[in-house]
C-alpha cells in the first residue's frame, strides 16, 4: 500500500487503509475541505516575510535574523521538500558573515493557514536544530502543539493533490 500512498509510507497500515478507503470512495478532498474550509491570505513574499518574522519573534527571538523569506516555485514536492532553509557563511572583509534564508514552496500559497504554519514552523526549527532529531521535533511542538497532526494532514493534502490535481 505504501507504494500507492508515498507521502504516507511511514504511517501505520491501518492509517494508510483509512486514507485509501476515502480515496476509493472519492471522499478525501471532501474530508479535507470540511476540516479546512478557507485558504490563508499570505499572498506574496512580503506577506510571507511578515508572517514568518512574527512567528520567529514570538518563539525564537535569540536566533539569527533571516536575510530572505520567500515563496519559491523551484521547490518541488517530488524531491520531498516543501520548504527550504539555507545557511550561508562567507568571509567578508576579515569578518565571518552568515545569512539565513527561508523558502516555502509556492504550493502553499493556496492552502489553509494551518498547513502554511506547519511548514514555516518546520523551517524555523531548522535555525536551531539542523537535523530531524528529538530536539528538532520538540521545538516544532513547542511552537505548534499539534505539529504532528498537521504534518500528517499536509501529507494527506499532498496525496489528494497528486491524485486530483486540485483540492482548495
Amino acid at each position: 500500500m505504501s507504494d500507492s500512498l508515498p507521502y504516507l509510507a511511514h504511517y501505520a497500515p491501518h492509517i494508510q487503509q483509512q486514507i485509501a478507503d476515502l480515496i476509493e470512495k472519492q471522499q478525501l478532498g471532501d474530508w479535507l475541505r470540511s476540516k479546512y474550509s478557507k485558504v490563508h491570505n499570505v499572498a506574496n513574499d512580503s506577506d510571507l516575510r511578515d508572517y514568518v518574522i512574527e512567528l520567529k519573534n514570538h518563539y525564537m527571538k535569540k536566533t539569527q535574523p533571516l536575510s530572505k523569506v520567500m515563496y519559491d516555485s523551484k521547490i518541488h514536492i517530488i524531491n520531498q521538500a516543501l520548504g527550504l532553509h539555507s545557511y550561508v557563511s562567507r568571509v567578508q572583509g576579515g569578518k565571518l558573515k552568515s545569512k539565513n534564508e527561508l523558502r516555502v514552496s509556492t504550493l502553499f500559497k493556496n492552502t489553509p493557514e494551518p498547513f502554511l504554519n506547519m511548514i514555516v514552523v518546520h523551517e524555523l526549527a531548522h535555525l536551531k536544530e539542523k537535523q530531524h532529531n528529538k530536539a528538532f521535533y520538540q521545538l516544532c511542538q513547542h511552537m505548534l502543539p499539534n505539529y504532528h497532526q498537521l504534518e500528517f494532514e499536509v501529507r494527506v493534502y499532498l496525496t489528494e493533490l497528486d491524485r486530483s490535481g486540485n483540492v482548495f
